[in-house]
């Protein structure tokens, strides 16, 4: 299926997303190695997380209306934020894929989502923090956090991405709000009893 994938990428969007693509589904890869989790389905959902990157923003808002996924203001003023919601349906719809955990860590890798699971947590931060984000100190700390600390990752993660929001003057979409305390309290507990 990965070849399939790979050639409607090719089609659908430009070299460059394609290149961020693969280099997301290597970095969802190597995290899963280093936390025990499923590699096979970090590589799919890694791979298919942006297949909705370059629809239109009217197509996505029609798609999301028409699943009776639930719209938020800060959704209908940026439609491109649901690209990872359309993309899942998408990967169902197009590619057949039925494994709901895969399908969950497509439609969460933007924006995240409270009580995600360990691989939803793992292609979120494939996505942010892939080599291609940049190598600024920061990025560089966040991705060795992100092998050591998925939930100290991910609200690190949140908080980088909503410190660039608030400078550029951009909405912030309560999710990201909702899972960055949601990371920090779980990241927190593990501090505070001497767990990772």
């Amino acid at each position: 299926m990965r070849d399939r994938v790979i050639s409607w990428l090719a089609d659908n969007v430009p070299d460059s997303r394609l290149q961020h693509i693969l280099r997301v589904e290597q970095m969802s890869i190597e995290l899963a190695s280093y936390h025990n989790l499923d590699v096979a389905k970090a590589a799919q959902a890694g791979l298919m997380h942006d297949l909705a990157k370059y629809f239109k923003p009217q197509v996505l808002l029609e798609m999301a209306r028409s699943e009776g996924l639930e719209l938020d203001p800060v959704d209908e003023a940026n439609p491109h934020l649901l690209h990872a919601e359309v993309s899942a349906l998408v990967a169902r719809d197009r590619f057949g894929v039925q494994d709901e955990e895969i399908l969950q860590a497509i439609r969460n890798h933007t924006l995240g989502r409270f009580g995600m699971s360990l691989l939803s947590c793992t292609v979120f931060l494939a996505d942010s923090l892939e080599p291609g984000r940049g190598n600024s100190g920061e990025l560089e700390a966040l991705r060795q956090e992100s092998r050591q600390n998925l939930y100290q990752a991910v609200w690190g993660t949140c908080d980088y991405s909503m410190k660039y929001l608030i400078e550029t003057h951009r909405l912030i979409h309560p999710r990201t709000i909702l899972t960055r305390n949601w990371a920090m309290q779980i990241a927190s507990k593990k501090v505070l009893s001497g767990t990772a």
